[in-house]
């Protein structure tokens, strides 16, 4: 694999991490995802409309840090800082199956799927069957994926 292959599938890697990454902030996986017991403020065994009304008033209250009734950006950033730092810790600890606060390459990898997944990233990339990505193959796997996510430039809504 050459210099400009090698850094095709890195860049073509580190985008589909983003689009993981994103996708479960969107299903709010990992600590602080809603529950039921999250739901449910008032703890009388069903959520209602107050209840949804309440859980939303607890998470800006979250966000707002110096109570302000507003969030800026700075308070936003810490937030979701916290967020990933939290769902980073969690996956962590169920990675580090021994206990001893690191975790092995073969670990990681395995997570990854042990190379697997560059491998068919790049077998859909290369449209034409060159065994590598071109920078036009590139863009236009960038391309896809954002009008999958919705927009362009993978804003949702245009």
């Amino acid at each position: 694999m050459n210099k400009n292959t090698a850094l095709i599938v890195a860049a073509a890697l580190a985008i589909t991490a983003g689009f993981g990454v994103a996708e479960a902030q969107e299903r709010r996986a990992g600590p602080g995802a809603m529950d039921f017991a999250t739901l449910d403020t008032d703890g009388n065994g069903e959520i209602t409309l107050e209840d949804i009304e309440a859980a939303r008033d607890n998470r800006f209250a979250e966000m707002d840090a110096n109570s302000d009734g507003q969030v800026s950006e700075a308070e936003f950033i810490a937030h979701s800082q916290a967020r990933a730092a939290d769902r980073a810790s969690a996956m962590f600890a169920r990675l580090d199956a021994d206990g001893d606060g690191a975790l092995s390459r073969d670990v990681l990898e395995a997570r990854e799927g042990g190379g697997r997944m560059a491998g068919r990233m790049i077998e859909r990339a290369d449209t034409d069957g060159s065994g590598g990505v071109s920078a036009e193959e590139f863009e236009a796997i960038k391309e896809r994926m954002a009008e999958r996510r919705g927009g362009k430039n993978g804003k949702r809504g245009g």
